[in-house]
């Protein structure tokens, strides 16, 4: 196996997101350390936390 690398200055002009799953990352270029963020798009007051109730037949 023959493996090349050329470090050289990375010019990234857009980039377009369409969709995200669960756990996504995008890197350009080389990374020293990536930080972590969670952003939710539903409000606190919407979500259920407690015992699930059955659906009826």
């Amino acid at each position: 196996m023959r493996l090349d690398v050329t470090n050289d200055k990375i010019l990234v002009d857009n980039i377009k997101i369409l969709a995200v799953g669960s756990s996504s990352v995008v890197l350009v270029g080389d990374t020293g350390s990536i930080r972590l963020s969670s952003i939710f798009d539903t409000p606190p007051e919407s979500l259920i936390i407690g015992p699930l109730v059955p659906f009826a037949r």
